[in-house]
Formats: structure tokens, C-alpha cells, sequence
């Protein structure tokens, strides 16, 4: 059976076609155009192989690998390079080296989500980037009063309705372009809470509340907007082999580094699927921030036990982890949170069992 291999970029791909000895039939450049790929791709038997690098505009790509019969392997770039081992790096080296990874059978490839699901990940994957734009925007406002040692008091939040309106007199005791830049800075801000309201209602409508979701939501910390989140990024749990897997994909674990009998565990790694990462952060700090409500909790004393011996941070960082192997035994076993503190005996391969 013929291998084929994309090198694709932003406006070209470079395809590499192999036979399955490994001699190169035919290497050619595709410019990028819808259609383009799927017409390239006609002539090849049905099922064949295409590896296609995780790059940003893959989306397309594998949408019209799939609409000519072929059968798409999406590689995780990164580890595809550390096995190539090419000490240059050029298209071409790139596109047989990939072709040379399918003939071996180490092929590095990751899970392609359907279709709709991609296009429901977009709706969440906005609204979070636009949160992410709030926050910032909100800081600049209130170090820009800090600057001139101004304050807004009598309110819990300035950008609420009472405090927004205390928030544009302090504006006016600003030097004049610093008033103008806060000014545009405060529609801005105005402007963008809109957009997150369309969004949001977008989601109402759109998103339903899968047994996914509610499994999810019995998880401390965690309510319907994350709930929705981890479930859309997760998707399948059944690609993951262990929930130590799923942990490692959504940034949870630590680096480690062992080495003539010393262990040494560094920072979280960066190559994960952010927006998990940041829904399991998020749990976390609300765990933090109410843990003394619900004490007896096994996320609230694990949380008290690190703060107190390694800190904040190192304790968020547990707790995130301990709710990403919970996620995976949830939705594994289809089976609702049991806390590990408050469940006197333990079922054999119960969720609560597993993540204790």
C-alpha cells in the first residue's frame, strides 16, 4: 500500500508519496485553495494513509483527506521531530521523515475529534479568549488608577453597576491622554462583556446537557460552564489508557527528572491541551477559595495539607491533578464523584477508589 505525507504551511503543502518498500513515487507542492488537496488526492486507492503535521490550519486539510476516501493520521509535530532525528530541517527532509515513521510503525498520532465537535469547541475556545481579554483589560484600568494613587471605595467590585460609574469619576483626576487611553480602554471593555453575553447565550442554545456534563459536574469545584468545557475537550475518554494519561494531556503532571537515584520534579509542561488545563486550574481555585466551607472534603484537606508544607501553587497544582484522574474514572465508569473522604468503604474500582 502506497504512504503519503503532508508538510503543510499557511499558503502551500508539500506532499511526499512512497510506495510501501519506501521508493518515492511522486513528491509534489499543492498551493493551498479549497479543493486543491481533495483533487491531488483522487487518484490514490481508498483508505490509504495520509500523516498530516498538528499544525493551526489542519482543520481543512483533514476534512478533504477525508472527503477524497483516504484516511488521515494526525502526528503530534513535536515528537515526530524528536524521532526523525534530522539534524537539518528542510519540506522535503520533513515529509519523507514522516513517511519513514508510518513505514516503522512509530507513526507519533493523536486523536482527531469529529467534525461537529470541532465546531462546538470554537464557540467555548472564543468565549474563553475573550474572558482572558476582560481580565487583562480590567488589570490595566486598575494599575492605572494605582499610578496616580486612586481608589474606588464603598464597593466589592469596581466594574459592577454602581462601581463603574464611581470608576469613570476617578477617570476624570487622570492627566489628560492617560484619561483618554483609560476611556477607550473602559469601552473596550464595555464592548467585549457584550460579545461574552452573545456568546453565552449562543451556548444555551446550542450546547445540551449530555450524561458527560452531569457526570462531570458531580465533581467538587466544578459547575456547568467547566463542566461543558471538559467534556468538549476531553471528548472520547477511551483514547486515554489510564487517568494518568488524561492528566499528563491536560497539564496536571509535573516534568520529571531521575537520574542516578535522585528524583527531581519540575514544572507542569507546556505542550498539553491548554484550555483543560486551565478548566482543571480553575476548579482548583475555587476549591481554594472555599475550602473552609465544605473542611471535611478530600479536595479541601488536600489542599490545606500542601498549602501548609509546599505552598499555594504546588497545592492548586494537586488538587487539579486529583480532578483530571477523577474526570477520567467518572466518565469511564459512568459513574457520579464519590468524595474519598466522606465514603466509608471504598467499592473495588469505584471512582473514589481509584483517585484516593
Amino acid at each position: 500500500m502506497e504512504r503519503i505525507a503532508f508538510d503543510s504551511h499557511k499558503r502551500y503543502t508539500l506532499c511526499s508519496v512512497e510506495d510501501e518498500r519506501g521508493k518515492i513515487l511522486k513528491e509534489q507542492r499543492i498551493e493551498h485553495e479549497r479543493g486543491a488537496i481533495q483533487t491531488f488526492l483522487a487518484g490514490f486507492a481508498a483508505g490509504t494513509p495520509v500523516a498530516v503535521e498538528t499544525i493551526g490550519n489542519w482543520y481543512w486539510i483533514i476534512e478533504e483527506i477525508e472527503a477524497a476516501g483516504l484516511t488521515p493520521r494526525l502526528v503530534h509535530a513535536r515528537k515526530a521531530k524528536v524521532m526523525m532525528g534530522c539534524l537539518n530541517k528542510t519540506d522535503r527532509l520533513d515529509v519523507r521523515g514522516l513517511n519513514r515513521l508510518q513505514r516503522t510503525g512509530t507513526l507519533p498520532t493523536v486523536w482527531i475529534p469529529p467534525g461537529n465537535l470541532r465546531d462546538l469547541r470554537d464557540l467555548m475556545r472564543t468565549r474563553m479568549s475573550g474572558v482572558a481579554t476582560r481580565t487583562r483589560l480590567k488589570n490595566r484600568l486598575q494599575a492605572t488608577l494605582a499610578k496616580y494613587a486612586l481608589s474606588i471605595k464603598g464597593v466589592s467590585d469596581i466594574f459592577g453597576k454602581k462601581g463603574r460609574l464611581l470608576l469613570k469619576q476617578q477617570l476624570k483626576q487622570l492627566p489628560p491622554q492617560t484619561q483618554f487611553a483609560a476611556e477607550c480602554q473602559l469601552r473596550q471593555l464595555e464592548h467585549l462583556e457584550a460579545e461574552i453575553q452573545h456568546l453565552e447565550q449562543r451556548m444555551k442554545e446550542v450546547f445540551v446537557e449530555t450524561e458527560e456534563i452531569r457526570l462531570l459536574q458531580t465533581l467538587p469545584g466544578i459547575g456547568p460552564l467547566l463542566g461543558t468545557v471538559l467534556a468538549l475537550e476531553i471528548g472520547d475518554v477511551r483514547r486515554f489508557a489510564t487517568a494518568e494519561k488524561l492528566a499528563a494531556y491536560a497539564g496536571t503532571t509535573p516534568r520529571v527528572h531521575a537520574s542516578g537515584g535522585r528524583i527531581r520534579y519540575g514544572h507542569l509542561r507546556p505542550d498539553v491541551n491548554r484550555y483543560l488545563k486551565w478548566a482543571f486550574s480553575e476548579a482548583a481555585n475555587s476549591i481554594a477559595i472555599n475550602h473552609e466551607l465544605w473542611p471535611q472534603r478530600h479536595v479541601s484537606r488536600r489542599y490545606r495539607h500542601l498549602r501548609q508544607k509546599k505552598g499555594h501553587a504546588t497545592a492548586i497544582g494537586a488538587v487539579a491533578r486529583h480532578l483530571a484522574e477523577a474526570s477520567y474514572w467518572v466518565l469511564r465508569k459512568k459513574e457520579s464523584y464519590r468524595d474519598p473522604a466522606l465514603t466509608p468503604r471504598f467499592a473495588k474500582g469505584s471512582p473514589s477508589a481509584q483517585v484516593s
